[in-house]
C-alpha cells in the first residue's frame, strides 16, 4: 500500500535534494571548518525575499521564536493596540497576550468570514482611531489555506505609519515574497516548511525604519586598560535592532539544510507548489460530496494548498487513526489556531470579535 504525506502545512516532507547531506557535513566538520553555514544561509534568505541589508536579518530557531522576538522587544506600551486576524497561530497570540497582561496593551481581532479573512474596513476603522501600534498577521492561513490581503493591508498600514508584521511561516517558498516591493515592515519564517529546509531555523528580518527596544548583548571583550566596565556598558545600552547574540546559537545542520534548499529552489520553476494546490482542489471537491463532511474556510482563489475538513460523528483522535491505517498521513486537532475554528462563521455574525483573547479594557 503506498503511503500518502498530507501535513505539508505542519512541515512539509521530503525534504529538498541535497538538505540531508548538508546538514551531515555541517555536523560532521569541526566547528571552525562551518562558520561559513550561517552566512551562506542568510545570503540564500535574503536572495529569495529580496533583502538588500544581510545585517537586519536574525537566523534563530524557528518562526516561533523569531516572532517571541520580534513582539517582546518592539516598545509597545499600555493602552497600545495590536490588530491581527482570526486566523493567526499561538505562536503569534501568546506572546501578544502576555503584553496584554503585563504591560496593558489591547489585542484587537479582526473579523472573519469564510472567503473574507481579513476585514480590511475594520482596521481602517481601528487605524482612523489613531491608537494602532502594530498590525500582525499571517501570509495564510495553515487552517483554511486563505490568503490574507497582505499588500492592501500593507499600503493601509503605511498610510497611517503603523508598521506591518508578517508571519510568512505558510508562505515563504510557496507565494512570492519580495520585501523591496511588498509593503511589510517585519517579517518571520519558518525553514521546515514551503522552503524544505529541516526543522530548527527560521529567521525574523526588519525594515531599517523599525527601532526596538532592548539591552543589547556586548559580545566583545574590552581592551585592558581602556577603564570600561563591561557590565555597567551592557545595563545601560538600548539596542535599536536585537544582534546575533541575542536570539542565541542557530542550528548549523538547520542552517546547512536551508542554503541546501533554498540553493535546489533557484534551480526550480517559480511554483513548485502548483501540482499541491490542484490536487488540494480536487480533493475539496470530492469531500464536499461526502454527506456529514464539513470543510473550513471559504471558496477563495488562490490559496495554498492546505485543506481543514471535519466529519460529523467521528472523533479527530479515530478519523486520524483511521486515514492512518490506509496509509495517509494527516494530522487531527486544532493546528495551534484555536480562533481559526472558533471564528468560522457562516451566519454573518462577529465571532471573531466575541471570542477575542482577552481584553484590558
Amino acid at each position: 500500500m503506498a503511503n500518502i504525506y498530507a501535513n505539508n502545512a505542519g512541515t512539509t516532507w521530503p525534504k529538498a535534494p541535497g538538505v540531508v547531506d548538508a546538514a551531515h557535513s555541517a555536523l560532521a566538520a569541526p566547528p571552525e571548518a562551518s562558520r561559513h553555514v550561517l552566512e551562506a544561509a542568510r545570503t540564500e534568505v535574503c536572495n529569495l525575499l529580496g533583502i538588500e541589508q544581510p545585517e537586519r536579518l536574525l537566523l534563530t530557531g524557528g518562526c516561533t521564536a523569531a516572532l517571541a522576538l520580534a513582539i517582546a522587544d518592539l516598545p509597545l506600551q499600555a493602552g497600545d493596540v495590536v490588530l491581527t486576524s482570526a486566523l493567526e497561530h499561538h505562536a503569534l497570540v501568546r506572546p501578544l497576550q502576555q503584553l496584554v497582561l503585563t504591560r496593558g496593551i489591547v489585542h484587537e481581532v479582526s473579523p472573519y468570514a469564510p472567503g473574507d479573512p481579513f476585514d480590511l474596513d475594520f482596521a481602517q476603522r481601528l487605524l482612523r482611531a489613531g491608537r494602532v501600534r502594530l498590525i500582525a498577521v499571517s501570509g495564510a492561513s495553515n487552517v483554511t489555506g486563505e490568503l490574507l490581503p497582505v499588500a492592501e493591508l500593507g499600503r493601509l498600514a503605511r498610510e497611517h505609519g503603523v508598521p506591518l508584521l508578517l508571519d510568512a511561516a505558510q508562505t515563504m517558498g510557496v507565494t512570492p515574497i519580495d520585501v523591496r516591493t511588498l509593503p511589510v515592515d517585519l517579517l518571520v519564517f519558518a525553514g521546515h516548511k514551503g522552503p524544505l529546509a529541516p526543522h530548527g531555523i527560521g529567521g525574523l528580518w526588519a525594515a531599517p525604519s523599525v527601532e526596538f527596544q532592548s539591552p543589547a548583548a556586548v559580545c566583545e571583550i574590552s581592551p585592558v586598560g581602556s577603564g570600561a566596565d563591561p557590565r555597567k556598558s551592557a545595563a545601560l545600552r538600548c539596542a535599536s535592532f536585537p544582534g546575533d547574540c541575542d536570539v542565541g546559537s542557530a542550528s548549523l545542520a538547520a542552517a546547512a539544510g536551508l542554503a541546501a534548499a533554498l540553493r535546489w529552489r533557484r534551480t526550480q520553476p517559480d511554483d513548485i507548489y502548483r501540482e499541491a494546490r490542484l490536487r488540494a482542489d480536487r480533493l475539496r471537491e470530492a469531500l464536499r460530496e461526502q454527506p456529514g463532511c464539513r470543510i473550513f474556510g471559504g471558496e477563495q482563489s488562490p490559496r495554498t494548498a492546505a485543506l481543514s475538513f471535519l466529519i460529523d460523528g467521528l472523533p479527530l483522535a479515530a478519523a486520524e487513526a483511521h486515514f492512518a491505517a490506509r496509509g495517509i498521513t494527516l494530522r487531527a486537532g486544532q493546528h495551534c489556531a484555536p480562533l481559526a475554528f472558533a471564528s468560522d462563521r457562516r451566519s454573518g455574525g462577529h465571532a471573531a470579535r466575541q471570542l477575542r483573547p482577552v481584553q484590558s479594557r
